[in-house]
């Protein structure tokens, strides 16, 4: 069977027993502090799970994109070494809320592997929870018997906390698990030692292919365990070892989800994969391709679903993802050039009929990991220079300072890995305790920046169905639910989360609205203030950062919420704003303008979009007129509800790559011809209400995305004013002028003759001084001696006067001094053949500069220092005398 082939008959034999299929979420997760990346199958189901959202159906099956390269499951340094990790994977999975059990998901489990994929029954083992006496959790009796009564107890086996007891974080839904292996070893093998004793064993042929979790439990913050409001059953089955299971092979890499990619891999870099065609996990250039066909997928995926690389959270993850894969190409296949983009497209074909997102948007994603690999290409060559620089400071056979290894890293970009190659080829270490103690004090410095400590939840009272009710009012009465508390960097927080409201939680781009919550407590009514609403999983957190409120929560569950309306009018012009602008880029720049991200609050709207050029002050002239067009015309705002998603696009309604849409979503429209959306966020009635739109910026986010922000209203009418009465100051100044553009070119053109006028002289000046030191030149042996104080127009003449002077001597010892802005400068120049002999021009000059209470420092051949008395500048020079 073909993988596509493989994956239908999951699909298919899991609706003929009842199942919904639904499509994977994005790789990014969304509405979840807890996660960075979906990272199980079962991430986008959470809440069903905890009670707090209601499923499409009881019984749901899919296939899952998912990704496991931070946190608790992380997999990243082991890919290309092994067969079977790997960063982004397919899990296969099978759902139950609150449905069957284990009875129907062990017997179905049973059936599809040995009925529908024929997989050999005597080669597959299961493994059924021991119990844990600190947990309270028994053996799984049930669990046992089933399994006996398929296929016998001497291929069961009982395994630990570890092994069967699944969690998915340090809280949240959790249960037993029984997981189902299969041996691939050889009959030779199999003969020598049972595959019982591999199980768990990291054995590449004998591996874990599905997992069935009985989801019974909730992991509070305590770490105790609470029964959930029901059962349900979480499966996951790794696609890529099915595959491998299935087609015979005995690496993942060998299946054709991989063999596509690497094949092209090969004629690319001109070198073949494994050894005779067998497999080598330990030839480099076997694992730079599992490498690269690896994290191709991951970062493909990842920039489809939204997520780009960047220098921060998930977009670092992928950044460092993605230059891992160049690093390795560029290491042991000779790749030079940008190579992970032309293969992009064959990974777009490949799955177009089961992600299409990716062929979408292949030429989006191709073009921003092109631009990904030729900057961190420019940053190799930067590096290495770096780590020439570095290599000849130090002595034969030394060690390169775990710092200076670090600062490479962490400041550079460059690998670890590979300064340590590059070391061993040049005979030197690098000190890898230092790197360590460098790397874990930055990971310490990085928790605690980010340290976040919640309390379990305080039920207050019993909630029904959530209702938001803030499309239609600001004002409303409800009900506590519950409430904990969060301590954070900035204090401690209140997380009250409320049976209905009319706060807008975060989401869409759109920040949560802020309020407050009066609370009757006794006679008199407490205000409580609320600072922002988060929206986690699928509840709205209202956060406060008000004192002790612990006993008014838990007493008065009652309370009328209130939004702040001024913030929340301003939120909505900007919001509304951004679905014109949107429609307006589309019409001047073209329809490939797809959102990539946006962000609205009560003072700006700033929008990220697909697109590989600056647009233009014309282009963005274009579209503000467009856009106070469409606010002039004074549209009415019409939003559907519950509209199939496949009629919504249809009638054209743009929507989001990287955002999950159900069956049914919400439109919202101006102007059916124009502006139409797949939105839930909140929006003015009118588009007059927004009185004015104003460009304020255009910029690059990151290779093929452009960021541009906007004000209106008030902010943009503040703008015009302030525009007007700069217009008007610069009329006075030039007497009345007025054609003021005119007039200030003019001053502009006058400007740069004098600036060149003065750059001649300067120069002039430059070359008296030059010759009058070279008249000065004191001979102490071979070596010529220059030093002296000077008079320079700025650091840059200093640095040029010192290099023309070495051009003009042989074995020379050059020190100068100035004083810029009234603090000394000092610059040390020496020969190469000094160089040679050890010499060092950045330690000379660190000695320098304590005569003038600084500091510098430099190469060996040139260094430069500063300081903060000028009045030791002539002693400085002296030492320098000294020196030599």
């Amino acid at each position: 069977m073909t993988s596509h082939e493989i994956r239908q008959a999951f699909l298919d034999f899991f609706k003929s027993k009842g199942h919904l299929i639904v499509p994977s979420a994005p790789l990014v997760a969304k509405n979840d502090p807890t996660l960075m990346f979906n990272n199980s199958g079962m991430a986008q189901f959470k809440d069903f799970f905890l009670g707090n959202g209601t499923p499409p159906s009881k019984r749901i099956a899919d296939t899952q994109k998912c990704l496991r390269v931070s946190g608790k499951h992380n997999d990243l340094e082991d890919v290309g070494f092994d067969t079977y990790h790997h960063t982004m994977f397919e899990m296969l999975g099978n759902w139950s809320f609150g449905d069957y059990f284990k009875k129907e998901a062990l017997a179905w489990s049973w059936e599809l592997l040995t009925e529908v994929y024929k997989l050999p029954k005597e080669r597959i083992y299961v493994s059924v929870f021991k119990g844990d006496e600190k947990d309270g959790v028994p053996f799984d009796q049930e669990a046992w018997d089933i399994w006996k009564g398929m296929l016998g107890e001497d291929r069961i086996i009982l395994g630990n906390k570890k092994d069967n007891f699944w969690e998915m974080g340090d809280v949240g839904p959790c249960g037993p698990c029984s997981e189902i292996h299969i041996d691939l070893r050889d009959q030779a093998e199999i003969d020598l030692k049972s595959g019982k004793e591999l199980v768990n064993a990291d054995h590449p042929q004998v591996v874990e292919i599905w997992n069935n979790v009985f989801m019974q439990f909730e992991r509070k913050a305590d770490g105790s365990l609470i029964t959930l409001p029901a059962k349900h059953v979480d499966t996951g089955m790794g696609f890529e070892r099915l595959c491998m299971a299935i087609q015979g092979k005995k690496s993942n890499y060998d299946t054709d989800i991989f063999q596509n990619t690497i094949q092209v891999i090969e004629e690319m870099c001109g070198k073949k994969y494994g050894i005779n065609g067998t497999l080598n996990t330990t030839d480099y250039t076997d694992i730079a391709m599992r490498v690269i066909a690896d994290h191709l997928r991951a970062v493909s995926f990842a920039i489809a679903d939204g997520q780009l690389p960047s220098n921060a959270k998930a977009g670092y993850v992928i950044r460092r993802i993605l230059r891992r894969a160049i690093r390795y190409g560029y290491s042991y296949l000779g790749f030079t050039e940008p190579f992970m983009s032309r293969l992009v497209p064959v990974l777009a074909e490949q799955f177009k009929d089961v992600f299409p997102e990716l062929k979408a948007q292949e030429d989006f994603v191709t073009r921003v990991v092109n631009e990904e690999e030729k900057s961190f290409l420019r940053t190799l060559e930067a590096g290495i220079k770096r780590f020439e620089l570095i290599s000849a400071q130090t002595p034969a056979g030394g060690i390169i300072d775990g710092e200076v290894v670090f600062e490479l890293s962490d400041t550079f970009g460059f690998p670890v890995d590979l300064t340590a190659l590059l070391a061993k080829e040049k005979g030197y270490k690098i000190d890898e305790a230092g790197y360590e103690k460098a790397l874990a004090e930055q990971k310490k410095r990085s928790r605690q920046d980010a340290a976040k400590e919640a309390t379990d939840w305080v039920e207050v009272s019993e909630g029904g169905d959530f209702e938001f009710l803030g499309y239609d009012t600001l004002e409303a009465p409800a009900q506590i639910v519950k409430y904990r508390k969060v301590k954070t960097k900035a204090g401690e927080e209140y997380h009250i989360v409320l049976d209905r409201t009319p706060f807008y939680a975060e989401m869409g781009g759109q920040v949560g609205d802020t309020g407050e919550l009066a609370v009757k407590n006794q006679e008199s009514v407490v205000r409580i203030n609320i600072v922002d609403t988060k929206k986690e999983n699928d509840l709205f957190v209202h956060i406060s950062r008000d004192k002790n409120l612990d006993s008014l929560l838990t007493s008065g569950s009652a309370v009328v919420a209130s939004v702040d309306a001024h913030r929340r009018q301003n939120i909505m012009r900007n919001h509304t704003a951004t679905h014109l602008m949107l429609a307006g880029l589309r019409k001047v720049l073209g329809t490939h303008i797809v959102q990539k991200g946006s962000y609205q609050n009560d003072d700006i709207t700033r929008f990220d979009f697909s697109h590989f050029a600056k647009v233009t002050d014309e282009e963005l002239k274009q579209v503000e007129d467009i856009v106070n067009a469409k606010i002039r015309a004074n549209i009415p705002q019409r939003t559907y509800v519950n509209v199939p998603i496949d009629e919504a696009i249809k009638k054209g309604a743009t929507a989001t790559f990287g955002e999950k849409y159900g069956d049914f979503v919400r439109v919202v429209e101006f102007d059916p011809q124009f502006s139409v959306e797949l939105c839930g966020g909140t929006h003015v009635p009118t588009t007059g209400e927004i009185a004015l739109f104003k460009f304020t910026s255009e910029g690059s986010v990151s290779a093929g995305v452009r960021r541009v922000e906007a004000v209106t209203g008030e902010k943009a009418l503040e703008i015009v004013s302030n525009q007007a009465t700069v217009i008007s100051q610069l009329e006075v100044l030039f007497k009345g002028q007025k054609d003021v553009v005119k007039a200030v070119e003019n001053l502009i053109s006058e400007k740069a003759t004098l600036l060149k006028r003065i750059e001649v002289l300067e120069n002039e000046k430059l070359q008296q001084t030059k010759q009058s030191l070279l008249a000065q030149v004191e001979n102490k042996g071979e070596i010529s001696v220059i030093i002296a104080r000077v008079e320079v127009a700025n650091a840059d003449a200093l640095k040029s006067l010192v290099y023309q002077l070495k051009e003009q001597l042989t074995t020379c010892y050059i020190v100068l001094g100035t004083v810029l802005s009234g603090k000394p400068q000092l610059a040390v120049m020496l020969s190469e053949d000094l160089v040679a002999q050890g010499k060092h021009a950045g330690n000379i000059v660190k000695e320098l500069a304590k005569e003038v209470k600084g500091g510098g420092g430099g190469q060996p051949f040139f260094a430069t220092a500063g300081g903060s008395d000028a009045s030791r500048l002539d002693a400085a020079l002296e030492k320098a005398k000294t020196i030599l």
